[in-house]
């Protein structure tokens, strides 16, 4: 166990840090899906099973889905026109 936790501290700060960086707004929902996922991990290997269950259902599902919708909305619509 004292190996597993420094590497998840270094997945969580590597993909938190690619989220920022990513540019592309789809790609940059899917590096937020993924995040949640690390951050499940990471909850449950610090044995917090609620907060990783609320994670993965918030941070890596219904969060990015719901950006995922507003982006796939905003792109259809075409230039000009009034919502």
């Amino acid at each position: 166990m004292t190996v597993i936790l420094p590497l998840l501290f270094l997945f969580t700060a590597t993909s938190g840090t690619a989220v920022v960086l990513v540019r592309d707004p789809t790609r940059q929902v899917f590096a937020i899906a993924i995040n949640g996922l690390v951050l499940t991990i990471l909850f449950d290997a610090l044995q917090a099973p609620d907060v990783a269950l609320s994670e993965l259902a918030v941070g890596s599902a219904a969060v990015p889905l719901l950006f995922l919708v507003a982006l796939m909305a905003v792109r259809t619509q075409a230039p000009g026109e009034d919502a």
